[in-house]
């Protein structure tokens, strides 16, 4: 088994004001590829999570009083270990979640870019001067860090959903609170130990690992002194925090699920379609938000696209993440794979037909890459968000029946299509009800793009010059009394 070139970023406790705190609790993280147990963690809860934000509100202060330049040194320093340290976190990541290793060497050069992106951008916080109503008045807007912020991170990205948070918080003077998922807690440990070692100050950066989501959630939504709160993960889990966090009225942005239509129209690069396909639904074994959940193809290249695309998929190897060759690694627990099969198998009663895949190893946590045929809009697998390694295949015969169909859903994060008619690309990337649009493109996430959804896809943005939005406060300053 491969092991870590730098042990000392194993860590197993929680990082509150710049300390590893202890707990007589444990909680186990298991490799999902096999069970093994791979680290047990200390479990912290309510206190700890309060403990973390008194922290960060102290810290508060210092930190944001420091110049731009300043934070953006201090972050920088912090992309280049987490660059020089890549191939260790990335076996962490790979351990933990499941997801190849090549993947997950592309997660940390992913979640780095945004330390990176946000290290400069932080320098760019304008503000505005307004022509005053009067020659005695000068009326200016400035633009102020929020607060502590508070934050809840899945498993599937565990390095980049907290480094995309992260950077733009602290680039903006923020500090910062995270309780990442515990099923992958060794990532973000990993990145506090790199924190620490970069020079970030005490308080600035805290991660609580627990098991209590209820009550650390709860912690993180409803304390008075968190400023603003963001999260990313599933729809239902976001409007129950939405609502927590509605009781101090906090800023709040949010990431939420996804059910990603993927259309190919008949005038659109087959070859080349196949090619998004594959990067677009396998990446992490269809566990992604963003991922394509429900394949849209015209009849005139439908058969073609699907042969093609079936042989596609039955070329991909599944394994261990830790091996050379592997291509899709494990769903992360036995009720992933519950879930999945109950949609296959509830559509497949439905009338839909099974190309590839969908029998189920009762031993594992891995489900084959799967094509299913024959689906309409309104089958389970097509209706709701798969996060697995299935692909469900719509046929439609009109340009308007297919965004018809991409828009008939209550989610809105992302969309993807193949055209070559430059008509049609303005048209339909205009018309699809989605916060970002893959034009003949099936990997579209980039620290320079705004990332986030439209409808119960949730709000606001992460990565980009509006990044930093959503951790500023807008301050309008009147000055009067400067006449003669």
């Amino acid at each position: 088994m491969k092991s870590l070139q730098d042990p000392a970023l194993m860590k197993t406790q929680s990082y509150i004001n710049g300390c590893w705190h202890s707990s007589s609790e444990h909680v186990a993280v298991s490799n999902p590829s096999d069970g093994h147990v791979i680290a047990r963690v200390d479990n912290a809860g309510a206190d700890e999570a309060v403990l973390a934000i008194v922290s960060a509100k102290a810290a508060l202060p210092s930190w944001s009083a420091k110049s731009a330049n300043e934070r953006g040194a201090l972050l920088l320093a912090w992309f280049d270990l987490i660059i020089a340290h890549q191939d260790d976190l990335a076996l962490l990541l790979t351990l933990e979640q499941g997801k190849p290793l090549k993947e997950a060497k592309g997660e940390i050069a992913y979640g780095a870019s945004f330390l990176q992106w946000f290290s400069e951008e932080g320098k760019r916080v304008y503000g505005d001067t307004i022509p005053a109503p009067s020659h005695d008045k000068r009326l200016v807007v400035i633009k102020q860090p929020v607060g502590v912020v508070a934050s809840i991170t899945p498993w599937n990205f565990p390095n980049a959903m907290i480094a995309r948070k992260a950077a733009a918080a602290l680039a903006s003077g923020c500090t910062f609170v995270v309780r990442p998922a515990i099923e992958t807690p060794l990532s973000a440990l990993a990145m506090a130990e790199l924190a620490d070692r970069a020079g970030i100050p005490a308080g600035v950066f805290n991660v609580v690992i627990g098991d209590d989501a209820p009550g650390i959630g709860r912690v993180l939504t409803e304390h008075p002194d968190v400023a603003k709160f963001t999260f990313t993960g599933s729809t239902a889990v976001g409007k129950i925090l939405l609502t927590q966090c509605a009781s101090t009225v906090k800023k709040v942005s949010m990431e939420l699920g996804g059910n990603a239509p993927f259309i190919v129209f008949d005038d659109a690069d087959i070859d080349a379609a196949v090619q998004g396909a594959i990067a677009s639904k396998f990446r992490n074994a269809g566990q992604t938000c963003v991922c394509s959940n429900r394949f849209l193809i015209q009849q005139g290249v439908a058969q073609q696209f699907t042969d093609k695309f079936v042989a596609a998929v039955a070329a991909l190897k599944s394994g261990d993440g830790v091996a050379d060759d592997v291509e899709l690694g494990p769903l992360i627990s036995a009720n992933a794979v519950t879930n999945v099969d109950r949609l296959v198998q509830d559509s497949l009663a439905q009338g839909a037909s099974l190309l590839l895949g969908g029998e189920r190893n009762n031993d594992s946590n891995f489900y084959p890459a799967t094509v299913l045929n024959n689906v309409t809009n309104e089958m389970p697998i097509a209706a709701n968000e798969i996060f697995g390694p299935v692909a469900p295949i719509i046929e439609f015969e009109t340009e308007a029946q297919a965004i018809a169909l991409a828009n008939d859903t209550e989610y809105g994060l992302a969309a993807y299509f193949y055209s070559r008619d430059i008509g049609r690309v303005w048209r339909v990337g205009e018309a699809l009800e989605f916060g970002m649009v893959g034009i003949n493109e099936g990997s579209i996430s980039n620290a320079a793009a705004p990332f986030g959804g439209m409808k119960q896809s949730g709000n606001g943005r992460e990565g980009s010059k509006y990044g930093l939005d959503d951790y500023l406060e807008i301050k309008y300053l009147c000055m009067g009394g400067l006449g003669d």
